[in-house]
């Protein structure tokens, strides 16, 4: 997809005719911009809009620039918007430290790798630089708030996700070459298809249907044209199938169309319903009975699909547990972090980097433009093979702390070149690691959740979970630095409570099977040796709650459960853990009757 940026004039020629006389300096314009992609333009004033392109309420943009293109899926570029909208609220708003042109640089940021031209950026400082911009700054604020921040009017907003679906529909196809950040070097993952009613006509499609259902289940609506009992039950019929999902293959056919299959299955009344379970008819009732229909598609869908006996589990405790994820997000001394890299200390990407940080810490996100992130990457990059081991933890302890800003977690989230990737390898893969490497890169492997790009990066690459995961089992086994273990339990419990909702949301694994099982078994190895952190025997009894908790039934992970005797581990904690609720109803409820 295409990325544009437009940029627009509030000053309609005002400021090109006046700015010298006003200010002392010229000044171009007094610039808005937007970035547009896909028949969308996004914008940040009231909040973070969206509106179809040249349509918003500041006319004609006097520039629109090309910046690059990008292959990045729409669900992840919505996803990193939605992820803005905290830091570009409302109430954030201002007009020379955090407006819309700040708004267009980190979006480009993340889809191309590069910012919006610095000329627009630093226009407010320029302002601000002059005697007289300085004395201007509380009326120009006021007066342009009333421009700026005015709502978008209902009938211009515009829905993203359609919006691109239809430009995708009316371009040919394009070859898979992009500049700037790329998804498809790991692929992507497509989620299920909402349900829909197939209305067929012929034998041939009701065949090739049924057929698609052999391993699930079937529901087909015979209706006619001029039966109007089948009308009542269109809508609910429609909306079971948009709740079945792919679960299901919904099919309708009017016997007044569809004579040959009417023939073949003996239909003599409308409406009639026939399930099927893989293959083999279930039942036929008639009538527009909307009660009865859901009751026997609800009964079909349990049948086909039984439900987990992890529900009938006892664990209230465990369903309310918080998923959030442990963060490290502690500022450290910056001047000795930087003293401690030496020469490497002095690139402008670090200097940029760290000056973001410092900013962060003491204005908030909203007042922190983002910096040079692809140079700090590329940086990074090379800090790997050529800094030594006892210096690359200061560059990796920086990148930790910024990466508490979801705006940096999303950048590297799509990084196209794979630097979390690389240095978890490289820590990974290194001999005789120093602690104080090992330990922040634990830290920085935790702050990487707290971006929610990051499920779906660790989906779409199972690599970099694996990485984390054997990072987490070497960690959990040293005996000699206690912080390092209970920084593994943390990245533990943030792998397995992700994994979790991801397979309670999604009916999906974040984590392959070899990885959670590996990490089930370094978990209760590792819980079963404590003997001194109350706070450690939580963590790890809930990291392994999660990791089995609605597990597949058929699966490998809780064979593996019964076979290290899971149960008796975590019961023997309780008096460790002072007999949290918690822990007791890991080990008898879930551990104990969820794995017989």
């Amino acid at each position: 997809m295409d990325v544009q940026v437009y940029v627009y004039d509030l000053s309609q020629g005002l400021a090109r005719q006046l700015s010298r006389n006003l200010l002392g300096t010229y000044i171009d314009a007094v610039y808005h911009t937007s970035i547009v992609i896909s028949g969308v333009e996004y914008f940040y004033g009231h909040g973070i809009n969206t509106c179809r392109p040249g349509s918003t309420h500041f006319g004609s943009p006097m520039e629109k620039i090309h910046l690059g293109t990008t292959q990045l899926p729409i669900e992840v570029i919505l996803e990193y918007v939605e992820a803005l909208k905290e830091t570009y609220s409302p109430e954030s708003y201002d007009l020379f430290s955090h407006n819309c042109n700040n708004f267009s640089h980190d979006f480009a940021m993340f889809l191309i790798g590069k910012g919006i031209p610095d000329h627009i950026t630093s226009l407010p400082q320029t302002v601000l630089n002059t005697p007289f911009g300085q004395m201007l700054k509380p009326q120009l604020d006021q007066t342009m708030r009333t421009v700026t921040q005015a709502p978008v009017a209902p009938q211009q907003k515009v829905d993203p996700m359609k919006e691109t679906k239809s430009a995708a529909q009316s371009q040919p196809p394009r070859s898979n070459q992009a500049t700037g950040a790329t998804y498809a070097k790991n692929g992507t993952s497509t989620p299920a298809p909402e349900g829909k009613v197939h209305n067929v006509t012929s034998v041939s499609e009701i065949s090739r249907l049924l057929s698609s259902a052999a391993q699930s289940c079937a529901i087909v609506f015979f209706t006619s044209s001029t039966c109007a009992p089948c009308k009542l039950v269109y809508g609910p019929y429609d909306e079971l199938a948009a709740e079945a999902g792919p679960k299901a293959v919904f099919i309708k056919a009017d016997i007044n169309q569809a004579h040959e299959i009417a023939q073949q299955f003996d239909i003599r009344a409308t409406p009639t319903f026939i399930s099927l379970l893989k293959g083999e008819k279930q039942e036929q009732w008639s009538g527009a009975n909307e009660a009865q229909l859901r009751g026997n598609i609800k009964l079909l869908l349990e049948t086909t699909f039984p439900p987990h006996p992890h529900t009938k589990l006892d664990v209230p405790n465990l369903q309310r547990a918080s998923l959030a994820p442990v963060l490290y997000g502690k500022m450290p001394p910056l001047d000795k972090l930087i003293a401690k890299m030496g020469d490497a200390g002095r690139d402008q990407s670090v200097v940029a980097l760290r000056s973001f940080i410092q900013q962060r810490n003491q204005d908030g996100a909203s007042e922190t433009p983002l910096p040079d992130l692809p140079a700090f990457a590329a940086f990074l990059d090379s800090a790997i093979s050529q800094l030594p081991a006892e210096v690359l933890f200061a560059a990796v302890d920086l990148l930790r702390s910024s990466m508490v800003d979801s705006r940096v977690g999303g950048f590297f989230a799509e990084d196209s070149q794979d630097t979390i990737e690389k240095l978890m390898q490289h820590v990974a893969t290194l001999e005789d690691c120093p602690y104080n490497l090992r330990l922040v890169s634990i830290h920085l492997a935790c702050n990487l959740f707290a971006s929610t790009l990051w499920s779906k990066s660790l989906s779409a690459n199972p690599r970099i979970g694996s990485l984390l995961v054997q990072l987490v089992t070497v960690s959990l086994l040293d005996d000699k630095h206690p912080n390092l273990r209970v920084a593994a339990a943390s990245l533990a419990f943030n792998l397995a409570a992700l994994n979790y909702r991801i397979r309670r949301e999604e009916n999906q694994e974040l984590l392959p099977e070899s990885d959670q099982l590996e990490l089930a078994a370094s978990l209760l190895e590792t819980l079963s040796v404590e003997q001194e952190s109350k706070d450690a025997v939580k963590a790890l009894a809930l990291a392994i709650g999660l990791l089995v908790f609605f597990a597949h039934q058929n699966g490998d992970l809780l064979d593996i459960c019964k076979a290290m005797d899971a149960a008796s581990t975590v019961k023997n904690k309780e008096p460790l853990s002072g007999n949290d609720v918690l822990v007791k109803e890991i080990g008898t409820e879930l551990l104990g009757k969820g794995l017989r």
